[in-house]
């Protein structure tokens, strides 16, 4: 059998939706605002939003008058994201480890820890390489990931998410320098399902060596939606920008 990553078919799992379904809109919405903002694009420009999923941040950011493309590894998140296209707003189904469109973006995104998914530091780079290589000489990179420091002071090995007619049992673990989530639940029908979701607990040096391999420089960092200043104890988030 060919072997498959977990995030190749979890994202797109219809649990995936159910588990995480409340999943605050107006923040994401919020997020932006205050992102675009700060950033200041110009009306028009052009925008790629790698790890797209369904599209949330994508179209939020075309409704704010740019020229954007999102693209995603799963193919059922891709199909659900392309009843909204239009004339300034496209999906595609591709592999944020190889470039896509070389030196074409002027700003390219990465939201809610949409990195960091593989096993190995070499796919992480060539990820890495491939963001790089979507923007103009001059563009901007955005991640938005989450803080290992405060993740792991925070970290509870076990707990239970009652959603609709699921109970997800969830424990969690720091092994090999990744934060894992190892989820059972059962079905309707009474099957059980075993789902895992592994991150790597990057911190921000890790991302500035990484990105400045890949000919980028860290130039802001903010810790939380608001865009407050990061503090590597109490900061949520690490949102991160970098410049080509």
């Amino acid at each position: 059998m060919e072997h498959t990553e977990w995030f190749e078919h979890w994202f797109g799992s219809p649990y995936y939706k159910i588990l995480y379904q409340n999943r605050d809109d107006n923040e994401a919405q919020a997020f932006v605002s205050n992102l675009l903002r700060y950033l200041q694009p110009p009306e028009g420009c052009s925008m790629l939003d790698i790890g797209c999923g369904e599209g949330r941040f994508a179209i939020q950011l075309a409704g704010n008058g740019y020229d954007v493309t999102g693209i995603d590894l799963s193919a059922i998140s891709i199909e659900r994201a392309k009843e909204f296209e239009n004339d300034h707003l496209h999906f595609f189904l591709h592999d944020m480890r190889f470039p896509f469109y070389i030196n074409y973006f002027d700003y390219t995104f990465n939201f809610f820890t949409s990195f960091g998914y593989f096993a190995h530091d070499r796919d992480h780079m060539m990820a890495a390489k491939a963001f790089a290589a979507s923007v103009k000489k001059g563009g901007t990179l955005v991640i938005d990931y989450l803080n290992r420091d405060y993740v792991l002071a925070g970290m509870h090995p076990t707990g239970t998410v009652q959603r609709e007619k699921y109970t997800f049992n969830i424990k969690k673990r720091f092994e090999r320098n990744h934060i894992i989530k190892d989820i059972n639940f059962l079905d309707p029908e009474g099957k059980e399902h075993n789902c895992m979701e592994s991150v790597a607990a990057f911190s921000l040096q890790d991302f500035e060596v990484m990105f400045q391999k890949a000919g980028l420089t860290l130039t802001a960092t903010f810790g939380n939606y608001k865009l407050d200043a990061y503090h590597s104890a109490n900061s949520p988030r690490m949102i991160m920008v970098f410049k080509k």
